[in-house]
């Protein structure tokens, strides 16, 4: 009996260690299907992960080209309004220079004015007596205007003197001329050589 046994348990260990081999098997089956499934699943997902990755990458790049394209043109501008501005600064450069020219030369005349400033006060001491000696002047030529005057008095006086003189020697001449009728009568008559 104990060798049945023997015999009976190698054979219904096989089949049991068997039946445990498939059983093993068909678990490490489903393991192995179920991680590869799992795998899959994750795969997909990387798949997914990376398509959208992309197309993040893509709109990044898009925009970020859009924004070099957008600073090319606005550092295009910029280096215009730079350029012009150099151009300006050159322009008020020059016009500083001409305007320091101009303080300089207004300088020169401020100093030659304190120079003109003693020459008016001379000149202003000058016409002060001129002035007096205009009103000098001014007193002389009314004391000569005061003397045409009496000597325009005078003059009437010796015109009218000289018309009575006149009318006198008139009649003078008209005596002479009266009183020298007989020497005429008798120069007429006796007549001498």
């Amino acid at each position: 009996m104990a060798e049945q046994k023997t015999n009976n348990s190698p054979g219904g260990d096989d089949t049991i260690l068997q039946q445990q081999f498939m059983r093993a098997v068909s678990s490490f089956e489903g393991i192995i299907l179920s991680q590869i499934d799992i795998k899959n699943r994750l795969a997909d997902r990387l798949n997914y992960s990376i398509r959208t990755g992309l197309v993040i990458l893509g709109l990044i790049a898009a925009s970020i080209l859009i924004l070099l394209l957008t600073l090319s043109s606005q550092i295009t501008r910029i280096s215009a309004v730079v350029t012009e501005m150099n151009h300006d600064f050159t322009s008020v450069t020059t016009q500083m220079t001409a305007i320091k020219q101009a303080v300089g030369s207004m300088e020169k005349q401020v100093a030659l004015l304190q120079q003109m400033d003693s020459h008016t006060r001379t000149m202003d001491q000058e016409m002060a007596v001129i002035a007096t000696d205009l009103t000098t002047m001014r007193g002389s030529v009314e004391q000569i205007s005061g003397n045409l005057t009496t000597v325009r008095s005078n003059v009437d006086n010796i015109s009218q003197i000289i018309s009575q003189m006149d009318l006198e020697v008139y009649g003078l001449g008209q005596e002479v001329h009266r009183m020298g009728q007989p020497a005429r009568s008798m120069n007429r008559m006796i007549p001498l050589p």
